[in-house]
């Protein structure tokens, strides 16, 4: 995928990183700039996360290797959560810790049962520089917690043990975009 603009958004495409990219596998800095570039980059991650059919993306699967992640995720009532993060912490994953597949724009077509707790709360800060608390339940809170680990430097076959954690990153190794680390 090359950067290119997608119909009816301001923001361009630009190209994923995949599993082995070393932006991946790093954790993000902060965003000290609140200016239009960080705007720019949002609206671009967007543009970047629908035309890869995604509901999560965070600014290092773009080759930024900033703390910003956007979401267009439905939890498990099927309300839709959207909007964008910047300097996500992750304060609360709690709950009952749920197996659940899990699949990442960075590994295109391959999925694992992964687990992550049921409930969780990321804070952060808007573009605008504006605090922000997002709470998430089921399917939500599984992408709150993925884009954080993205943002921590890691993947979420990083969760996997065993043979789930073999499986993955042989089908990874085998995939046509099939670079692992």
């Amino acid at each position: 995928m090359r950067n290119r603009p997608i119909p009816g958004s301001s923001g361009l495409v630009r190209t994923m990183s995949l599993l082995g990219d070393p932006v991946l596998h790093a954790a993000c800095e902060p965003v000290t700039d609140f200016g239009p570039s960080l705007a720019r980059l949002v609206e671009d991650m967007f543009a970047t996360m629908y035309a890869a059919q995604g509901v999560g993306l965070a600014a290092n699967q773009v080759g930024v290797p900033l703390r910003v992640f956007v979401f267009d995720c439905p939890d498990d009532e099927d309300v839709r959560h959207l909007g964008h993060v910047v300097n996500p912490m992750l304060v609360e994953a709690d709950g009952v810790t749920v197996r659940g597949p899990e699949g990442c724009l960075s590994l295109p077509g391959i999925e694992a049962g992964t687990p992550r707790y049921d409930h969780a709360v990321v804070e952060g800060l808007t573009v605008g520089g504006e605090p922000v608390r997002i709470s998430g339940t089921g399917f939500f809170a599984r992408c709150l917690q993925h884009e954080c680990d993205h943002l921590d430097g890691a993947v979420y076959t990083d969760r996997l043990t065993g043979l789930r954690r073999a499986r993955a990153l042989r089908a990874a190794r085998r995939a046509p975009w099939g670079r692992t680390g």
